[in-house]
C-alpha cells in the first residue's frame, strides 16, 4: 500500500537505459528499491560499412519499454502512472549523431562499435597528447572531416544517444559529464570540456574551412545532481503513447552506460572500480593521481560527478557466449526438448568450473567486431584447438568465459604496472548473473577480489534511476559518493569472491596462448571472406 500511494502521488523515480541489445526501464521508490520494470530487445545493424541503429527503432524501443513498465505498475499496484518525482535517460556512450539546424539527422548513427576512425584518432591523440579512442565522438567528427563528407559543414548539434533522447524529451542540449567525457576530453578541475584542446580543434576546423566552433556543436556539460530541464508536453507524448504521463517532470543529466554502471556499483569514490560485462566489457577505476603517460589502451573519462577515471574498454564480451547458447538451444529443439534459456545459460557457466584451469589448450577469440587494444579494425569470431587439446564441453565453456575477459586483462595489466590502487572492484551485467562463476573468472583476470551487489542484475537502468533520485532530492552539499554510501548502499548485501591460485595460474596460461595466437586471428581478419 505504501508503494501504491507513493506512485499515485508521483513520488517514484524512473531510469531508462538503451543498451546494446536491450532497452530497459526501471522504477524505484524513495528507498531506491525497484518497484516495476519494462524492457525491449533490439539489435544493431551493419549498413553502409557502419554499425548503426535507426532512430525510429530508438523510439519504438523506448515506448515499448515504458509501456511495459506502466503496465507492470498497473498490474502490481492498480495505479495508472501519471506523475514522477524525477527521471533520467542513459545509453551506450560515444558514437556520432550529427544534426542540422532543423533537427534532421545528417548521417546514420555511428555507434561505439565502429572502428573506422583510425587516422583521426591517431592524429588527435598526437595533437592533444591525450588518448582519443576510435569510438569517441570527436574521432568520428574529425574522420568525417578527413573524409571530406559533405554533411560536416551543416552540423548544428553533435551528441550521444543519451543526449539525443534527453534533447527530444526536454528540449535541452545537455549531457552528463561522464557521457560527455566519451565525446571530448574533460578538464576535471573545471568539470567541462578541456578548453585548450577545444581551441586546438577549432584551429583544425578553421584550417579545413569550417565556420562553426566546437562548443557551438557540443552539448552543455552538467554534473550529477544539476538541473537538466523538465519533460515537455511533446516529450511526454513521445515517451508515453497512452497520453497518461504528465509533463513537467524534472530530468537529471543524461549519462552514459559507464557512468550508470559506476553509480549502480557504488564505484564513484577514489580507489574504487567496477567492471561492466555484457555485449561489450569495460573496467572503470577512479584514480587518486594521473597516470605517468598516455596509453592508447587506456581511456581517460570521468565519474558522473567529474572525477578522473581510467577506463579499459573492449568491444566484445558475451556476444560469442550468446551465439553458442543459441546453437545449443537449436540442438535441444532438434532433439525434441523444451528449451529453458535461463537454465541453459546457468548450465553453460557452471560447467566452466568443471573444466581444466587452463582451458584444456583451447583458444577462442570472441571478436565479432574489431578491438583497438589488439590492433584489429575488424573481427572474426574464431575457435581453434590443436590435436592435443582436451576438447570437452567444460573446457569449451571455461575458454568462452576466459575469452570474454582476455582483451580486458591486457588493459588491466597496464594499470597494474602503474601501481593503480583499487580497494574494491564490483561487477555488474549479464556476465555476473550466474552466482560465483563470473566473479571467479574476473577475479582471476584482475588478480583482485570481485564483489557483486544484489542490485547488479538491474545494472545501468537502476543506476540511472538512482542518479535521478540524487538530483530530485536537491541534496545540498552532499557529494554523490556520500549519497551512495549513506542513502543507497547502506546495508546492501554484497557477495565477494577472492582470486584462487589455481584460477590465476590457469588464466595466465590461457593468456600466454591467447597472445601467442593473435596472428591467427589477424590472419582470419585479413583473409576470411564470405
Amino acid at each position: 500500500m505504501q508503494v501504491q500511494e507513493l506512485i499515485a502521488n508521483g513520488g517514484a523515480y524512473l531510469g531508462l537505459e538503451l543498451g546494446s541489445t536491450r532497452i530497459k526501464a526501471v522504477l524505484i521508490d524513495n528507498g531506491h528499491q525497484v518497484v516495476a520494470t519494462g524492457s525491449y530487445g533490439w539489435e544493431n545493424r551493419y549498413e553502409g560499412g557502419y554499425w548503426t541503429y535507426h532512430l525510429e527503432d530508438v523510439w519504438t524501443g523506448i515506448q515499448a519499454a515504458y509501456t511495459e513498465l506502466a503496465a507492470d505498475v498497473k498490474k502490481q499496484y492498480g495505479v495508472t502512472l501519471t506523475k514522477l518525482a524525477g527521471m533520467g535517460f542513459s545509453a551506450m556512450m560515444h558514437g556520432y549523431l550529427p544534426f542540422d539546424k532543423s533537427g534532421a539527422l545528417l548521417a546514420p548513427f555511428r555507434t561505439w562499435r565502429n572502428t573506422t576512425t583510425g587516422p583521426a584518432a591517431e592524429a588527435l591523440s598526437s595533437r592533444f597528447q591525450f588518448n582519443i579512442p576510435l569510438r569517441w565522438s570527436i574521432a568520428h567528427l574529425y574522420q568525417a572531416m578527413l573524409n571530406g563528407e559533405e554533411h560536416v559543414g551543416s552540423i548544428d548539434f553533435l551528441t550521444t544517444l543519451a543526449g539525443y533522447v534527453h534533447w527530444k524529451l526536454s528540449g535541452k542540449r545537455v549531457l552528463g559529464v561522464g557521457d560527455a567525457s566519451g565525446m571530448f576530453p574533460i578538464d576535471s578541475t573545471t568539470g567541462d570540456f578541456d578548453e585548450t584542446m577545444v581551441q586546438s580543434f577549432d584551429a583544425l576546423a578553421a584550417e579545413s574551412g569550417y565556420s562553426w566552433k566546437l562548443r557551438d556543436l557540443l552539448p552543455q556539460v552538467l554534473s550529477a545532481g544539476e538541473d537538466a530541464g523538465c519533460l515537455t508536453e511533446e516529450g511526454a507524448k513521445l515517451l508515453d503513447v497512452s497520453g497518461n504521463l504528465q509533463a513537467g517532470i524534472p530530468m537529471c543529466p543524461p549519462e552514459g552506460d559507464a557512468g550508470t554502471g559506476m553509480a549502480a556499483t557504488n564505484a564513484v569514490a577514489e580507489r574504487t572500480g567496477n567492471v561492466s560485462a555484457g555485449t561489450s566489457i569495460f573496467a572503470m577505476i577512479v584514480l587518486e593521481k594521473a597516470l605517468s603517460k598516455v596509453y592508447p589502451e587506456i581511456d581517460m573519462v570521468t565519474t558522473p560527478d567529474g572525477k578522473p577515471v581510467a577506463m579499459v574498454h573492449c568491444n566484445n564480451c558475451t556476444n560469442e557466449i550468446n551465439a553458442w547458447a543459441k546453437l545449443f538451444a537449436q540442438f535441444q529443439e532438434a532433439m525434441g526438448q523444451t528449451v529453458d534459456m535461463n537454465k541453459l545459460f546457468t548450465t553453460m557457466f557452471e560447467s566452466a568450473l568443471q573444466g581444466d584451469a587452463n582451458g584444456g589448450g583451447l583458444v577462442l577469440y570472441n571478436y565479432l567486431s574489431g578491438e583497438s587494444i589488439t590492433g584489429l579494425d575488424e573481427g572474426r569470431p574464431l575457435f581453434v584447438r590443436g590435436p592435443e587439446s582436451e576438447f570437452s564441453f567444460a573446457n569449451l565453456m571455461r575458454t568462452q568465459l576466459y575469452s570474454a575477459l582476455a582483451t580486458l586483462k591486457l588493459g588491466l595489466d597496464i594499470l597494474s604496472g602503474e601501481q593503480v590502487a583499487v580497494d574494491r572492484l564490483l561487477g555488474h551485467g549479464g556476465f555476473f548473473k550466474t552466482p560465483v562463476v563470473g566473479q571467479r573468472m574476473m577475479a582471476a583476470a584482475a588478480n583482485a577480489a570481485v564483489s557483486v551487489m544484489e542490485t547488479a542484475g538491474e545494472g545501468g537502468p537502476w543506476g540511472m534511476a538512482v542518479l535521478a533520485a540524487y538530483a530530485g532530492r536537491k541534496t545540498q552539499g552532499q557529494t554523490l559518493d556520500n549519497y551512495l554510501d549513506t542513502c543507497v548502499f547502506a546495508g546492501q548485501k554484497v557477495t565477494t569472491v577472492e582470486p584462487q591460485a589455481e584460477d590465476l595460474a590457469g588464466f595466465n596460461a590461457f593468456m600466454e596462448r591467447y597472445r601467442a595466437n593473435l596472428p591467427v586471428e589477424r590472419a582470419a581478419v585479413e583473409h576470411y571472406t564470405i
